[in-house]
């Protein structure tokens, strides 16, 4: 048995949390909204047409914020489309993912949802095939109160009272070249930052995002950043950071060093956003929104069949998730929250079907995907504040990352509940690792809990027949001796363990 050490102290914070951490995506692709959250003849299904099988999983999983419409598919939308009378809508060829859009679920319908799931909504404008003039529009007609043109329009719709959609992005991926609307630096700098002023007339109290790079690879990535934000700096909040893990190799210890890759993904936006507030001597900082992020890797590449002849609501990007993949979830967490001094936004990419957390068979029954588990208990107790933690433990190499730690810890202390949760991702491959957990400046410990996934062969996965195959252990073997814990991980394996004073 190899042993490890972690060393907590009351007065080493890093920051505050921001619930909206816990975010998911919503996006027009595939079977994520119809037969998805949406889907009038299901037996669960209500007079709206929502699932409310899926509602319920979607209530314990618990998001504090989704992003919508897309994605890819918001380059090529017209939101009007999506609103008033559904007979009279109009359906569309989506050029994103080669299907038939039939717009019968739009912008009012996904606002009410929300509200039912108890969570904030997060819109997008087009700015690949569109632009500053319809974005306003949109911010008018959610939320502006009465009396104008796209406002009443609402209210004729049947929503007189406004969304207040306080959480938009500028756009999606606009420097990739599979975006409808594909433009450089430069272009989308100065198309976001006007569209930024017109959208802040309408609605000062708004918060905006300016599309990162589509991932770390990307050839401009750090020179895009830095031209995007000399446009944009003064009128955005948050810059976009978009990452998806992959095993293609079938490794797991290769594939959990790509925790380590999102953690300098981070880290280097960071610097390039500081240095263009450091050129204009600016105390500004601009904070970071990973608004798409997940494992997908399995339903991609040549496995990936586009769709032939505009199918509506198409089979696509489902993946099937492991039990490997929700290790790796797990400690992508735990590096959002250790980061969570510059992260203020991020959305696990998606919700349901497509690459979900939840998979829901059309007409049959809903399950909780394996990655389900660490996002519902990492937000469940992830409310405080992020605590510095030292933790010796030890080392390994990988190609994918180089020198990396087997343990992995995010604590959070949320000081009204008495109350310090701590993540703790064991990428030991072997024997059991014993840690012991020492808590410094805090008042005398009374109980500690665990709640572990652990034990499941890599390649486990819950499906209609078996949904709990991968599921928590709860009370790991721990023993609570003053303000020291002596506990026991499992290899491979991925605990929140609660402490209460």
């Amino acid at each position: 048995m190899t042993t490890a050490q972690i060393i907590l102290d009351a007065d080493f914070t890093l920051s505050e949390l921001d619930p909206r951490l816990f975010g998911a995506f919503v996006e027009h692709l595939g079977r994520c909204v119809y037969t998805g959250i949406f889907e009038p003849g299901h037996p669960t299904a209500d007079s709206r047409g929502f699932r409310q099988d899926v509602l319920r999983l979607v209530q314990e999983l618990g998001p504090t914020t989704i992003r919508y419409p897309g994605g890819n598919f918001l380059s090529g939308y017209n939101w009007e489309d999506g609103v008033g009378p559904i007979e009279q809508r109009p359906r569309r060829l989506d050029l994103a993912w080669l299907s038939t859009e039939t717009n019968r679920f739009g912008t009012n319908e996904f606002i009410e949802w929300c509200r039912e799931a108890r969570t904030e909504p997060m819109l997008g404008v087009n700015l690949g095939t569109r632009g500053p003039d319809e974005a306003r529009n949109l911010v008018e007609y959610c939320n502006h109160p009465r009396g104008t043109f796209y406002s009443d329009l609402r209210g004729r719709h049947g929503y007189p009272e406004p969304h207040g959609v306080k959480l938009w992005c500028l756009g999606n991926e606009m420097d990739g070249p599979w975006q409808i609307g594909q433009k450089t630096a430069a272009e989308y700098g100065r198309i976001a930052k006007e569209t930024a002023k017109v959208m802040r007339l309408v609605d000062p109290t708004i918060q905006l995002t300016a599309c990162g790079s589509s991932h770390r690879d990307m050839p401009t990535f750090g020179a895009w950043e830095y031209e995007v934000l000399e446009h944009t700096f003064d009128e955005v909040d948050f810059l976009s950071l978009h990452m998806y893990y992959q095993n293609p190799l079938n490794d797991v210890l290769e594939f959990l060093g790509n925790i380590e890759i999102m953690d300098r993904f981070i880290r280097e936006a960071v610097a390039v956003a500081d240095a263009v507030a450091a050129k204009r001597r600016s105390a500004k900082r601009i904070m970071l929104s990973f608004d798409e992020w997940n494992v997908w890797y399995k339903a991609r590449g040549s496995q990936y069949q586009e769709p032939t002849g505009w199918p509506e609501a198409p089979r696509l990007i489902e993946e099937a998730y492991e039990f490997q993949d929700a290790l790796m979830v797990g400690g992508a967490l735990i590096t959002l929250i250790n980061n969570a001094d510059r992260v203020k936004a991020a959305c696990l990419a998606q919700l349901v079907n497509v690459i979900g957390a939840i998979f829901a068979d059309p007409g049959g029954p809903a399950w909780r995907q394996t990655i389900f588990y660490p996002f519902r208990l990492a937000n469940q107790y992830g409310r405080g504040t992020v605590l510095r933690s030292q933790v010796r433990s030890k080392r390994y190499s990988t190609k994918t990352a180089g020198d990396s730690a087997q343990i992995l810890v995010a604590p959070v202390h949320n000081e009204g509940e008495r109350q310090i949760a701590l993540f703790v991702l064991n990428r030991g491959t072997e024997a059991p690792t014993e840690i012991e957990i020492s808590l410094r400046g805090f008042p005398e410990i009374k109980r500690a809990q665990a709640v572990a996934l652990q034990g499941h062969a890599l390649s486990a996965t819950n499906s209609a027949g078996d949904p709990e195959k991968v599921s928590p252990t709860e009370n790991p073997e721990h023993d609570l001796k003053g303000d020291r814990l002596m506990a026991k991980l499992e290899p491979l394996s991925w605990q929140t363990i609660v402490f209460n004073y």
